[in-house]
């Protein structure tokens, strides 16, 4: 019995939820149609290219949460999930997942996306555990801020450590999939690396050191 980690956005999804996120809420209207578009957008090409600014990210994607009540966000969520999240989950994703619960795996996702917008993705693929990006909330709101260390490139291990420690665990025989070269630190820490369907460099990089690449589209 292992611990398989899953990346979220692009691995076990065929989007990135966060930026799916940002084009649900300007559906909605509940964003600036103009500036809201241009920084997500802005932000998905420095993610793609490893050269996010985590924190001014953050301060741009959870504003829309402290601006909005806990009924309208969880509203809007269940439509997100039914619109954007549900077309996206890949059945070969799910094929996986249920492959590492067969062998009595403990199952983690570990996400640079927040938990607000994950949370219920994770259930809806029966993985209790989840490593994300956590919003602060004071008096049932959220406040745009966050707790903690931001799972995102290094901040991953850190957390994943953190999260190990609590439990009194280790990461002996550990599996981690992911598509993204963000990830490296992480992929280089497990005895399984896995790139799924992987970006240039973390194809390149798998390649190199011999690591498993697989694909979960269709």
């Amino acid at each position: 019995m292992s611990l398989a980690i899953f990346d979220l956005d692009n691995t076990l999804l065929s989007i990135d939820s966060d930026h799916a996120w940002g084009e649900f809420l300007l559906e909605q209207g509940a964003v600036d149609p103009v500036a809201y578009r241009e920084a997500n957008d802005r932000f998905k090409r420095d993610y793609d290219a490893g050269q996010l600014d985590m924190n001014a990210f953050l301060e741009v994607a959870l504003k829309p949460l402290a601006e909005n009540s806990m009924e309208q966000l969880t509203a809007w969520h269940q439509q997100f999930m039914a619109s954007k999240i549900e077309p996206n989950i890949l059945p070969r994703a799910e094929e996986l997942i249920a492959r590492h619960r067969s062998r009595g795996d403990t199952l983690l996702i570990i996400t640079a996306t927040n938990r607000f917008i994950t949370a219920p993705i994770a259930n809806r693929l029966g993985i209790d555990e989840l490593i994300a990006v956590e919003p602060e909330i004071d008096n049932g709101r959220y406040t745009g801020r966050i707790t903690g260390v931001p799972s995102f490139q290094q901040g991953k291990v850190t957390r994943l450590q953190q999260w190990l420690e609590e439990r009194d665990d280790n990461l002996d025989g550990a599996w981690f999939y992911s598509d993204s070269h963000n990830d490296l630190p992480l992929l280089e820490l497990v005895d399984h690396p896995v790139a799924v369907d992987p970006d240039a460099t973390l194809r390149d990089t798998a390649a190199a050191n011999g690591w498993k690449i697989i694909s979960l589209r269709d």
